[in-house]
């Protein structure tokens, strides 16, 4: 799955266009390296976010096409969180 629809899927980011525009400007980091928005992602990877001042750490744990609202965090750990 790609990491912007990850992302939308995921509830992390609340639209892909911003999704896609994060991972231009080099805010999103895939296992270390920065991703571009097509950037493939697979369960294990770890994901490292940083939108405004604050930065999250996850892994991903499932991939799905379709996630209802509750069952959206379910698709993630968090690893680290700050602000």
């Amino acid at each position: 799955m790609r990491i912007d629809k990850y992302l939308k899927n995921a509830r992390l980011i609340k639209r892909r266009t911003i999704a896609k525009e994060a991972c231009d400007q080099g805010r999103i980091l895939v296992d270390g390296k920065v991703a571009k928005p097509g950037t493939e992602v697979k369960i294990g990877d770890e994901v490292q976010i940083k939108l405004g001042n604050k930065a999250m750490t996850i892994r991903i744990t499932a991939l799905d096409e379709h996630v209802a609202k509750e069952a959206a965090k379910e698709l993630y750990e968090v690893i680290s969180q700050s602000e």
